[in-house]
């Protein structure tokens, strides 16, 4: 036991010494953005460990993934992920918020540093003032078109 414990700690130390970067994918399924997300992370970050947290065999709000979880998981560490976390299962039959809710926390657990997130919007102070919005009042402006 005490061998163990002396382990788990050294571990814990190397892991404050790392530089952890953490994506949030459903990869249903994998194309050429997939890949360009992870390779401009990689690049932007300079992680030295890359952690996907991935939906299970069913992606948000309760579809079947084209592939299985296996698949996109063996995908997603052949182009350049390190490591695949599953989102538990009842977060990843959830509306955005709760899987991303999920999702975050798994990062977080795993002892993340940064999170990355790709955008069709290329404005980041557009994603701030988004971020500032109160979520009554997103409601409000979903009701009158904005997406």
């Amino acid at each position: 036991m005490k061998f163990c414990v002396k382990y788990a700690i050294f571990i814990k130390q190397e892991m404050n010494s790392m530089h952890i970067t953490g994506i949030i994918a459903e990869y249903n399924p994998f194309h050429n953005g997939h890949r360009y997300h992870i390779d401009e992370t990689k690049k932007r970050t300079r992680c030295d460990i890359l952690i996907c947290v991935m939906s299970p065999h069913f992606v948000q709000r309760g579809e079947p993934a084209i592939c299985g979880k296996w698949q996109r998981a063996e995908t997603a560490i052949r182009n350049g992920c390190d490591i695949v976390i599953e989102l538990p299962f009842p977060y990843a039959l959830q509306s955005a918020k709760w899987f991303a809710q999920g999702a975050v926390r798994s990062l977080q657990l795993a002892g993340v540093n940064d999170i990355v997130f790709g955008s069709e919007i290329d404005d980041i102070q557009t994603l701030k003032r988004i971020c500032l919005i109160d979520e009554t009042d997103y409601q409000d402006l979903m009701a009158q078109g904005l997406s």
